[in-house]
């Protein structure tokens, strides 16, 4: 069986972290449908996800996607979690579009991870330096993955990951303490 814990050397130099969308950020239900002859394809997202990714930004972590699938609410998603890097090919051609992120920040695969759950995610997951399956990843992805975690894509395996990710660097109670500060400051204007 393969650890659900993260070197704290290893976090450290995770500089990126690379999401694949179907089957890791969504549960890989894909809702088709049209309206007036238009079609149209929603996802569901799991909001728990999105703290996580934001926990990761405010950790200086960069974070990017890169799916197989063309989609509108991929890119609508991105934009909501102030995600710049989001490659999206119909080929399901990852490796290219990683590489290219990579060249694009001077990043280093070994300072990379990526959280994938099957088959078109092989080729990134072999070549960076904390790959990372979903609880509902298929077994060769597993086998080429050394954390694996035990929530399925869209039902919170990112908020897992970061989570991991950021008490292995020692940044896990700082990030959250700082998240719920922001949050409890008062509106100002307001007679407290």
């Amino acid at each position: 069986m393969r650890s659900r814990m993260i070197d704290s050397a290893l976090a450290d130099a995770i500089r990126l972290v690379v999401l694949d969308i179907d089957g890791v950020l969504t549960d890989g239900g894909i809702y088709l449908g049209a309206v007036d002859g238009r079609p149209l394809e929603f996802k569901r997202y799991d909001i728990q996800d999105g703290l996580g990714i934001y926990l990761m930004q405010k950790a200086g972590i960069r974070v990017a996607i890169i799916t197989g699938r063309v989609s509108e609410s991929v890119r609508l998603r991105a934009a909501e979690l102030g995600i710049e890097d989001v490659a999206q090919d119909p080929s399901a051609q990852k490796l290219p579009a990683f590489l290219a992120m990579l060249d694009r920040h001077g990043i280093a695969p070994s300072e990379a991870a990526f959280v994938g759950d099957d088959f078109p995610d092989l080729s990134v997951l072999r070549l960076v330096g904390l790959p990372v399956a979903v609880g509902n990843a298929v077994p060769e992805v597993k086998k080429a993955c050394a954390i694996h975690l035990t929530r399925t894509g869209g039902a919170g395996a990112v908020r897992e990951f970061a989570e991991l990710l950021l008490r292995a660097r020692d940044e896990w109670d700082y990030v959250t303490e700082r998240y719920v500060a922001e949050r409890s400051l008062p509106i100002s204007g307001s007679a407290i």
